[in-house]
């Protein structure tokens, strides 16, 4: 089911306006789970060929609609929601809409790997409770979140 959402990712509403991010944000974005049955049954290759044949659609309906500017098609894994993520903006890849750290990257696949290997969808593993106890009575800052993997790919006609 998972591979059939995917592709039809492609064929949904579509809006670039640079000028209102939050309309590209609600329209162009796509939240995609998987039973724990379709999880086990896919390969990394199947999901990213998936992925891949996507962002090609969506770069020729782009193409179709004339439009000029930058635009880009992305896809992460969102751990806390077990889901796999994917969107398109009139955006660089360096400017996507993310409150938090990201780091772009050409490998689908990590993105992919993570989202299917996850044993338990949902659950985010965190330290022990004694020790994040033992560590807020030090004065040592908290590190940031480390930042998450985007797979990003060009779809506009001017590069990102």
């Amino acid at each position: 089911m998972l591979l059939t959402w995917i592709a039809e990712v492609a064929d949904e509403p579509l809006v670039l306006e640079p000028t209102d991010r939050r309309v590209e944000w609600e329209t162009n974005t796509w939240w995609l789970s998987a039973e724990d049955e379709d999880r086990r049954a896919l390969s990394v290759s199947e999901v990213v060929a998936a992925f891949e044949r996507t962002a090609e659609g969506v770069r020729l309906r782009i193409r179709e609609t004339g439009f000029a500017g930058v635009a880009t098609f992305y896809v992460w894994h969102d751990e806390q929601a077990e889901q796999l993520r994917c969107s398109t903006g009139s955006v660089a890849s360096d400017e996507l809409p993310f409150g938090g750290a990201y780091v772009p990257s050409d490998d689908l696949r990590t993105v992919v790997e993570g989202f299917l290997s996850d044993q338990e969808p949902g659950v985010v593993a965190r330290s022990d409770p004694e020790d994040e106890h033992d560590q807020s009575e030090q004065t040592v800052p908290e590190p940031e979140d480390a930042p998450f993997p985007v797979w990003v790919r060009s779809v506009g006609p001017v590069s990102a």
